[in-house]
């Protein structure tokens, strides 16, 4: 996703004004190299995912014909139809707001000494974030609910990117960066008077995003439900994974038919 791909290439020069050539040893367990292409891996696939997001086949007026909202399913179907251009600009402002949020955490001496592996786990989260949703969005050819809005304009009903409605976008990679800022915080600063109040702004500002993306008709609910949980999920687990006292591992597993990761958890 270009998105995610430039707020990398933002992170790099914030990289450089954190001195990470005189960090001392961080609280979490990074590799440079081995991190590094993870990363470029997210990068990588959320590349790909692009390509196929821009040479899907657009949608053509004779597949709005006979459209309706009754075969969206029931629990979607209150937003179908939905169309602002003025809830689209605004969901952009939170959405690119919240990338450069987890900068706040340089405020935190003790953080500030950790910033190279802090940002570096966050340039991680962050690409993969952006590899999951745009493989995801295209490979499926869900239609946004704005298709549905009769009085919407052709364009915006016909866009190129108008089945790309699943998974919220723009609802997981705010997610990502703000439960990512309130799980660095709270590393850091357990029990500090400040986390519930952090942590609750980390929770608000995707929910903000998801609602005005269903008021702009990009979205359904569900879409930002699912969005939601994958952005806070990378965004927590990215750190936990890495810290060195962390009781959560990401290990080899096999079902002796599959072989893939296994997240687990040590009492």
């Amino acid at each position: 996703m270009k998105k995610i791909l430039t707020c990398w290439l933002l992170l790099s020069c914030f990289l450089q004004q954190a001195g990470w050539c005189q960090a001392p040893v961080s609280s979490y367990k990074t590799s440079w190299l081995r991190d590094g292409a993870i990363t470029v891996a997210g990068i990588s696939a959320a590349a790909v995912g692009s390509s196929i997001l821009t040479n899907k086949e657009k949608l053509t007026e004779e597949d709005l014909v006979g459209l309706s909202k009754n075969d969206v399913v029931w629990f979607d179907r209150f937003s179908a139809g939905n169309h602002s251009s003025k809830a689209e600009q605004v969901s952009d402002v939170f959405f690119y707001g919240s990338f450069v949020t987890p900068m706040l955490l340089l405020f935190d001496d003790k953080i500030k000494q950790d910033a190279p592996q802090v940002y570096l786990l966050y340039a991680e989260a962050m690409s993969i974030a952006g590899g999951i949703y745009s493989l995801t969005a295209g490979l499926t050819n869900r239609k946004r609910p704005n298709v549905y809005a009769v009085d919407a304009p052709l364009d915006v009903r016909l866009h190129k990117y108008a089945r790309n409605s699943f998974y919220g976008g723009h609802t997981a990679a705010t997610a990502t960066a703000t439960f990512f800022l309130a799980k660095v915080f709270h590393d850091f600063n357990p029990g500090s008077p400040a986390e519930p109040f952090i942590w609750a702004a980390a929770a608000a500002v995707p929910v903000t995003v998801g609602y005005l993306r269903m008021r702009a008709g990009k979205h359904f609910l569900s879409d930002n439900l699912v969005g939601y949980a994958i952005g806070a999920s990378i965004g927590i687990l990215v750190p936990e994974l890495h810290k060195r006292s962390s009781k959560v591992s990401l290990t080899p597993a096999s079902t002796g038919m599959y072989n893939g990761m296994a997240i687990t958890y040590k009492f």
